[in-house]
């Protein structure tokens, strides 16, 4: 019998909207799939246990009433360790926060409370989200599913090891490099950044910088255009969000819930493993051809083609860095004992940079986001892998070479993601299958400018086309096997950076 926190989102919240699931047997079902591997993998490292389930008694007497029901009504949603939730702790997974406790929510959680969300608990984060290795000194680190040892990328890693383990059907996710897609290639999950604005947040530093988003991770399309259409809205505090549709405004959910039916046959399909210049393990490469070989009949035309990105590492790193500086310069400064290696690196890289380095870099940025108009005019959809390498262990903070290639940065191998963030495209990493190491593998998908519904079509049509492939659909983790294994926390270095 199928466990309901192993059913998707829509499952439970159709049987709930029939009163054929109580919300508080679906939160005790996660709660218990929780207590059963989260000591694995650490994933979900603060529960609010007590409030999630008064709220799901809650949600349960509304059902019994014949309330109108929120679009997330009684469905548990893990919050990434970055965003607020009040009278839960917020640590960011730094020691200067780990004791703090907010007040109110931010916007999203807000949004994801009044659609009828269910926050059970915070996803484990890297410092500040700097960083594709989930590990901090507050709450340590997190493993990935199909293997406790090796990473489970991030920042939005303890969402993703969250959603494919069953602790909740939905999580929350933020994207600047690649936070949503990188975790969601490694541990075999969804994730989906939006377009810049389409998910509000309050609280970016650089108003106008389209670089960061909050996004939905889910174990599936339908269940992400769920939970997106709770996160998208307006907010006057973001200066991006006013690039929302106006439908969404006035609260019609149809624009992304439910999914589009697309039919594939029409489009035209580009596909290139590496963008020209990202640095790709020879096994990934191999992994991706095999999947382009089983898409591309499935379009219209195919070739292997990708846009002009030349210029791009040197301007991501550039753009980021100073937004870095802005948040966390201060804190360097000040208490530097409580800062790891990644803020430092990335505050002493910020430093380094001119206004003439930024007016370079945003003139870059500008030069690769129009060359990707004239590529998709020409083309209707890009595929490349997602991230540029299967996973390692944990221990390493980032891979310094690939395939014998040294990176540029610690994020360089992150590449194949932050070339789509300089450009505001939206995209999405679908799960397809394992690589040759018996890994998951995550398929990039990116779409036109501002085609947010469309790439989102697209990857549910190739979701239900491999479905019933065990080579290319979605890859399980072994839940046995991870509850029991020993506690993460056992491990040498699982606590901080050493």
């Amino acid at each position: 019998m199928t466990e309901p926190c192993d059913m998707t989102a829509l499952e439970v919240r159709r049987l709930i909207g029939r009163k054929a699931l109580s919300p508080v047997e679906l939160l005790e079902s996660c709660l218990a799939r929780v207590a059963a591997v989260n000591p694995a993998v650490n994933a979900m490292v603060a529960l609010d246990t007590d409030r999630a389930r008064a709220t799901a008694r809650e949600a349960e007497a509304a059902v019994m009433r014949g309330e109108a029901l929120g679009l997330l009504h009684g469905l548990p949603v893990g919050i990434k360790d970055l965003d607020e939730t009040a009278g839960l702790r917020t640590t960011y997974g730094s020691p200067i926060f780990r004791d703090f406790v907010p007040e109110q929510d931010n916007g999203m959680v807000a949004r994801i409370r009044a659609a009828g969300g269910i926050v059970i608990g915070k996803t484990n984060t890297p410092e500040w989200g700097l960083g594709a290795n989930t590990r901090n000194s507050v709450y340590g680190a997190t493993g990935n599913p199909f293997d406790p040892e090796k990473s489970c990328a991030g920042s939005s890693g303890g969402s993703a090891v969250a959603l494919a383990t069953g602790m909740a059907p939905l999580c929350s996710g933020s994207d600047t490099g690649g936070s949503l897609r990188n975790p969601a290639a490694f541990c075999g999950i969804l994730g989906y950044r939006p377009s810049p604005g389409l998910v509000p947040s309050e609280k970016r530093a650089h108003g106008w910088n389209p670089l960061p988003v909050l996004g939905p991770m889910a174990r599936n399309v339908p269940d992400a255009c769920l939970l997106l259409s709770a996160m998208a809205s307006d907010d006057a505090r973001d200066p991006l969000a006013y690039t929302l549709h106006a439908r969404a405004v006035r609260g019609e959910p149809a624009l992304f819930h439910p999914v589009r039916k697309l039919d594939l046959a029409g489009l035209r399909l580009a596909h290139s493993p590496d963008f020209g210049q990202a640095p790709t393990e020879r096994l990934i490469r191999d992994a991706f051809a095999t999947r382009v070989a089983a898409i591309a009949p499935l379009f219209r035309e195919a070739e292997a083609a990708h846009p002009d990105v030349s210029g791009g590492d040197e301007a991501f790193e550039v753009l980021r860095a100073a937004g870095v500086l802005t948040s966390h310069l201060e804190r360097v400064r000040t208490r530097p004992q409580d800062c790891g290696p990644n803020v430092h690196a990335n505050v002493e890289e910020g430093l380094r940079y001119s206004l003439e380095d930024q007016a370079r870099a945003s003139a870059t940025q500008t030069r690769i986001y129009r060359g990707f108009q004239e590529f998709f005019a020409r083309h209707d959809v890009l595929i490349t892998p997602a991230i540029t390498i299967s996973p390692r262990p944990w221990r390493e903070l980032y891979p310094a070479e690939i395939d014998g290639q040294q990176t540029r940065t610690y994020f360089h191998w992150l590449a194949l993601a932050y070339y789509v963030t300089l450009t505001g495209h939206p995209a999405v990493c679908l799960p397809m299958g394992l690589d040759a190491r018996g890994m998951p593998f995550g398929l990039q998908i990116v779409g036109p400018r501002g085609g947010d519904a469309f790439v989102l079509a697209v990857a549910a049509a190739l979701e239900e086309a491999f479905a019933a492939d065990p080579a290319l659909c979605r890859p399980v983790p072994d839940l046995a096997r991870l509850q029991a294994a020993p506690p993460i926390s056992g491990m040498e270095g699982f606590l901080g950076f050493g």
